[in-house]
C-alpha cells in the first residue's frame, strides 16, 4: 500500500512508515507462519487489525480447543504453528491443552496481548499478571519483550525455541500498545537446526549390545514418527529380527501394528510393563519414555536379567527413566546409523505376533459392544484414513481391530487430559487440505470427552471439513469407573453422563448428524459421511467397555 500526495500537479508516492506490525507480518511470512489459531480479545486487536489477505485465521470458540488444532496443524504439516489466545483468563482457558503439547513436542508459538504499557504498573483488569509465570511450566520460554522495538526478535527467537529439539511450545505476551510503534524494518531471519546428531562412540556401543543379544525387543515411541522414522524402525526390527511393542499410552503409532514382528501394546503400569518384557534380555526404547506409567500397580522396574538401552531427542526423557542407560539424538539420525552398525539377526527365532482374537457376540448386541463398533469401521476404513483417538476406555479393542499401519496417520493426546481429541480432528483436516492432500480423517470421541470441545466441531463446519466423528455414547466416564475398581474405591460421584443430546447439539453447530444402534445404520451412516463435504456426527449407543489397565 503507498498514499499519494498531491504537489504543484506531480503525484509522488511515499512508502508508509513501518511499524512493528508491519515488520513482525513480514517477519511471519518470511517463517511461513500465515495460519493464525486463535479466539481474540481486547488486548490481541491491535495485533490482528487489517489482517492481511496471505494470512488466514481460524477460529475456535474456546482456547482449549485452539491450542488441540495448532497442536495437530504443526505435526501434520511438521512445522511450527502460530496461535492467538486471549490475554489472562484466555491463556488459562488454553492450558489443559497447551499441557498435550508439551508432552507431545509439538512447536507452537503462543502470543497473547497484553494491557497497555502505561497500565501494567497497576495491575489492570485483564493484564497478564506474571506474564511469563502463568503458562509454565509447559512452555519450553516465556517472554514478554522489554521494549516494543524487540517484538520481531522475540517471534524470530520464539521461532528457534520452539523448532529445537526437544521441539515444544513457547510463549510470548506482548503489550497491545507496541504494535503501532515505528520501527525500521526487516527483521532478520536465522534458521536453525531440528535435529541433534547422536554421539558415534555411544551409539557403536549400543548397536555392539543389540547385536550381542539373543532376544532383544524394540520400544518405538511417538519420537519415531513425528522424526520421519517410520520406514527407518520397520527396517531396523526386521535386521534385527526383535519384537516390537508399542509405547505405553502411545500419542503417534510409529510402527505398522499389523506387522510380523508387533507384539501389542505394553501395558501402562510397572508391573504391566515389567511382566510384559518378561524372557527379553535386551529392551531398546528408541523415541520415548521408560516409560508412560499411569497407575500404580507395583512390580519390577524390568524383569530379572534384562537390560535397557534409551534412545531420545529429549534429554529430561532420559533424565527421568527409572532404569537403564540412555543416549540422546534424533531418532530416525539414530536409527539410520544403527542399522550400519548392527549385526544381521536372521538367526535370532521369530517372534509371536500380536494375537487378535477378534471375538464377536453371537447374536447383536443392544447397545452394542465396543469390538462391534470396531469390526464395523474396520469393513469400510479406507486405507489412507487418519484417526485421532480419544475414546481412552477402548484403546486396546482400536489396536485390535483398527490397527495403524502408515505413518502420521494416528493421533492422541500426550498428556492424558481430556477434551484434546475433537478439536485436534480438526488440526488434521486444515492441514491436510493446506499441504494439498486428501485422506479421511476419523474422530474416535467417548461422549464424556466430546462434552469438554464440543464447540470445536463449529470451526469443522465453518471450514466444510469431511470430518467423520464416531462418538460411542455408553453415557459414563467408563475409563474412570475402570480406575474405580483398580483403585477399590467405590462409591465415586459424577462418573455417569445420562441427559445428553449429542445430535442436537451436532446439528445447532452446523454439522451433519445421527445416531445409530445397529451395526447396519452405523455402516450405513459411515459410509455415507465418507463421501460429505461437511463435518458429520455419528453417535453410536454402546456398552460401557472396561479399560486394560
Amino acid at each position: 500500500m503507498v498514499s499519494q500526495l498531491r504537489d504543484e500537479e506531480r503525484v509522488v508516492s511515499v512508502a508508509p512508515e513501518s511499524t512493528v506490525h508491519s515488520v513482525t507480518y513480514d517477519l511471519l511470512r518470511a517463517l511461513q507462519l500465515t495460519t493464525v489459531f486463535g479466539n481474540p480479545g481486547s488486548t490481541e486487536q491491535p495485533f490482528l487489525q487489517e489482517f492481511p489477505d496471505d494470512f488466514t485465521y481460524v477460529l475456535a470458540l474456546q482456547e482449549a480447543s485452539v491450542i488441540a488444532m495448532a497442536d495437530t496443524f504443526a505435526q501434520v504439516t511438521r512445522r511450527p504453528a502460530l496461535v492467538n489466545v486471549h490475554s489472562s483468563a484466555g491463556l488459562g482457558n488454553s492450558l489443559g491443552n497447551l499441557v498435550a503439547a508439551y508432552h507431545g513436542n509439538t512447536p507452537l508459538i503462543i502470543t497473547s496481548g497484553q494491557q497497555h504499557r502505561e497500565m501494567v504498573i497497576g495491575e489492570p483488569y485483564l493484564g497478564n499478571r506474571d506474564a511469563t509465570t502463568m503458562p509454565k511450566p509447559w512452555v519450553k520460554w516465556s517472554y514478554e519483550p522489554a521494549r516494543a522495538e524487540d517484538v520481531p526478535n522475540a517471534f524470530m527467537r520464539a521461532y528457534a525455541m520452539a523448532l529445537q529439539p526437544p521441539a515444544g511450545p513457547v510463549y510470548l505476551s506482548i503489550p497491545l500498545d507496541d504494535w503501532k510503534r515505528p520501527l525500521a524494518g526487516p527483521a532478520p531471519v536465522r534458521t536453525v537446526s531440528d535435529r541433534v546428531v547422536p554421539d558415534e562412540q555411544r551409539l557403536r556401543s549400543f548397536a555392539d549390545r543389540i547385536s550381542a543379544s539373543s532376544r532383544p525387543a524394540l520400544v518405538f515411541g511417538p519420537e519415531v514418527d513425528r522424526s520421519g522414522g517410520w520406514d527407518a524402525a520397520i527396517a531396523l526390527a526386521e535386521k534385527v529380527r526383535a519384537a516390537v511393542y508399542g509405547a505405553p499410552l502411545l500419542d503417534r503409532a510409529s510402527f505398522p501394528e499389523d506387522h510380523a514382528l508387533f507384539c501389542g501394546p505394553l501395558g501402562i503400569s510397572i508391573k504391566a510393563v515389567s511382566d510384559r518384557l518378561a524372557g527379553h534380555d535386551l529392551v531398546v526404547v528408541i523415541g520415548g519414555e521408560v516409560f508412560r506409567y499411569y497407575p500404580y500397580v507395583p512390580g519390577d522396574y524390568l524383569p530379572a536379567g534384562t537390560e535397557l538401552l534409551q534412545i531420545t531427542a529429549d534429554p529430561e526423557v532420559a533424565a527421568a527413566a527409572r532404569r537403564g542407560d540412555s543416549l540422546l539424538g534424533d531418532p530416525k539420525t539414530a536409527m539410520d546409523q544403527l542399522l550400519e552398525l548392527v549385526a544381521d539377526g536372521s538367526a535370532r527365532a521369530t517372534p509371536r505376533a500380536m494375537e487378535r482374537p477378534r471375538k464377536l457376540p453371537a447374536t447383536p448386541s443392544r447397545p452394542l459392544t465396543p469390538p462391534e463398533v470396531y469390526a464395523s469401521l474396520s469393513k469400510l476404513r479406507p486405507l489412507d484414513a487418519v484417526i485421532v483417538n480419544e475414546s481412552t476406555s477402548t484403546m486396546a479393542q482400536q489396536i485390535e481391530w483398527l490397527p495403524t499401519t502408515a505413518s502420521g496417520s494416528f493421533f492422541a493426546t500426550a498428556s492424558g487430559g481430556i477434551g484434546w481429541g475433537t478439536p485436534a480432528a480438526v488440526g488434521v483436516a486444515l492441514a491436510d487440505r493446506s499441504r494439498g492432500t486428501s485422506r479421511p480423517v476419523v474422530g474416535l470421541i467417548g461422549d464424556g470427552s466430546f462434552q469438554y470441545s464440543v464447540q470445536a466441531i463449529w470451526t469443522a463446519a465453518q471450514h466444510k471439513l469431511p470430518i467423520v466423528y464416531v462418538v460411542m455414547r455408553n453415557k459414563e466416564y467408563s475409563i474412570l469407573k475402570s480406575f474405580a475398581e483398580l483403585e477399590e474405591t467405590p462409591g465415586v460421584p459424577g462418573l455417569d453422563l445420562p441427559g445428553i443430546d449429542i445430535v442436537s447439539l451436532a446439528h445447532g453447530f452446523g454439522c451433519r448428524a445421527v445416531a445409530v444402534d445397529t451395526t447396519q445404520d452405523l455402516e450405513r451412516a459411515f459410509t455415507q459421511a465418507l463421501t460429505a463435504e461437511t463435518p458429520t456426527v455419528i453417535v453410536v449407543a454402546t456398552q460401557p467397555q472396561k479399560a486394560a489397565l
